[in-house]
């Protein structure tokens, strides 16, 4: 076996991540492959992506056999929600076991099961995201015949394991909003008519690039932005498309906005390009445990808005746990448009809440959020983590509770080091990928951080991601 080659794999087991376990009989006995987001019981097509001595990791490429597990859904298939076919317990019941092992295997924690508090599921299993990206491609995938089809003009999500193809979304895929999702093919076909081409990636070309839609679940509105190259930009009839769009969702149209972007970078965000408001506002309102965001097309916002309002809520539980927090100062690190900041500061009773990041723009937005929710007890800081103290002074020794929310990648060494230096008397940390918060876990114990209670939260059903909630409390 070796990188490229192409093998039929039975999938016997489930580890984190995703990933299906599959073992090949050799002359030196059992070897295992690891193949991301199949099941156990499937029979796999994959693709091998890496080669160890001891191991490989595969790419699904299709599912031969189904799982005896997997029910009939009447939703379109996508790449993006790989179980979907298999019952929603079964889904909980995989990730909270694979997770839970994590942090026994790289954070050395043998009694995670003592410290495990709950398991939170996601309110809603299916149309639970605010925000999709489509693509369009000339290059089709056809859901038929498998074939892969040029000098097409298809809009969708690509087809698993690559980046050139895309399949027509032609019904709802059961994680967005169905009303949006069944008109798509509509829009597919207005757009068609145009005579401009789809965007070809192998050639990096055409005019139609992508469609990305944010939904307010409180307004039931949608925001939605075309990218387009500039590419025969003059033949592009934006009023004729806007009184199409207008027509077509009514009311529900928040906004509609048409974004040039000539990068060849297979990106959809505005800040790559010329970006022009066709109709309504650049933002919608949504609410969070009772309190109002205003979310523009490129904020970072939870992407399933009643799974994290019961994240946060686990989270502020964690904070309130221990001390008496009258008179705390509480700081949210990392902290972007301060989401969870503002629940805190409005949900705590006489703290100071601290907001903390180093972008200027994202520190604007939380400032703009707190006062349109009438907050008064939070301040917001542009600041570098390892330097505020320095530029603070008046904070040092001050932090009762540290929030921390790092990206999916963790917090670099050096970073943590300097979260470890604030000083805080316990730190609640949310993680959006246990494995590096489990990694963590061991330099916070190093620094007299113990690891309390920990919950998992199911923000993403249908994927194999969890979050988890931490509550890290320092050593006299």
């Amino acid at each position: 076996m070796k990188r490229a080659d192409t093998i039929e794999l039975e999938i016997t087991d489930f580890a984190f991540g995703g990933m299906g376990i599959g073992k090949v009989e050799t002359n030196e006995g059992q070897f295992i492959v690891f193949v991301e987001n199949a099941l156990p019981g499937q029979k796999v097509l994959t693709r091998i992506a890496k080669k160890r001595k001891k191991y490989a990791e595969g790419k699904l490429l299709e599912v031969l056999e189904r799982s005896k597990d997997e029910v009939t859904v009447p939703y379109q298939p996508v790449s993006g929600a790989p179980y979907i076919a298999l019952p929603i317990e079964k889904q909980r019941d995989y990730k909270k076991t694979s997770t839970l092992e994590q942090y026994k295997r790289i954070g050395g924690i043998q009694q995670i099961d003592a410290l495990f508090d709950e398991y939170i599921a996601s309110p809603a299993d299916f149309n639970y995201r605010n925000k999709m990206e489509y693509s369009f491609s000339t290059i089709r995938q056809d859901l038929e015949t498998g074939a892969e089809l040029d000098d097409q003009f298809a809009l969708g999500f690509k087809t698993r394991g690559t980046w050139w193809k895309v399949e027509n979304l032609d019904k709802e895929s059961g994680l967005f909003d169905a009303d949006f999702e069944n008109k798509l093919k509509e829009v597919r076909m207005f757009l068609e008519k145009t005579g401009l081409p789809a965007w070809h990636p192998p050639k990096k070309i055409g005019f139609f690039r992508h469609l990305v839609v944010r939904k307010s679940f409180d307004k039931n509105q949608l925001l939605i932005n075309l990218v387009t190259s500039s590419q025969d930009l003059n033949q592009f009839d934006r009023k004729a498309f806007t009184a199409f769009m207008t027509a077509l969702f009514g009311p529900r149209l928040a906004g509609l906005q048409h974004t040039i972007n000539d990068d060849v970078a297979d990106r959809s965000k505005i800040e790559n390009g010329l970006n022009q408001l066709l109709y309504g506002e650049p933002v919608v309102l949504e609410k969070l445990l009772g309190l109002q965001f205003e979310i523009s097309m490129e904020s970072f916002f939870q992407t399933n808005p009643k799974s994290a309002e019961l994240l946060y809520a686990k989270a502020i539980q964690y904070a309130r746990q221990g001390d008496d927090l009258k008179g705390a100062v509480l700081m949210d690190l990392f902290c972007g448009t301060g989401t969870i900041g503002q629940i805190m500061a409005s949900q705590i009773e006489n703290v100071k809440v601290v907001g903390v990041d180093i972008v200027p723009e994202a520190i604007e937005d939380a400032k703009r959020n707190a006062k349109r929710n009438g907050i008064s007890n939070i301040d917001f800081f542009a600041a570098d983590v390892g330097k505020f103290l320095v530029q603070y002074p008046n904070y040092t020794g001050k932090i009762h509770t540290i929030m921390l929310d790092p990206p999916r990648a963790g917090i670099a060494p050096k970073t943590l080091q300097k979260v470890i230096d604030l000083n805080a008397r316990q730190i609640v940390y949310v993680s959006c990928n246990p494995a590096t918060q489990a990694r963590d876990a061991q330099t916070l114990a190093a620094a007299g951080y113990e690891l309390k209670r920990i919950s998992l939260v199911d923000q993403f059903p249908h994927t194999s991601h969890i979050e988890a909630v931490g509550l890290f409390v320092k050593n006299n």
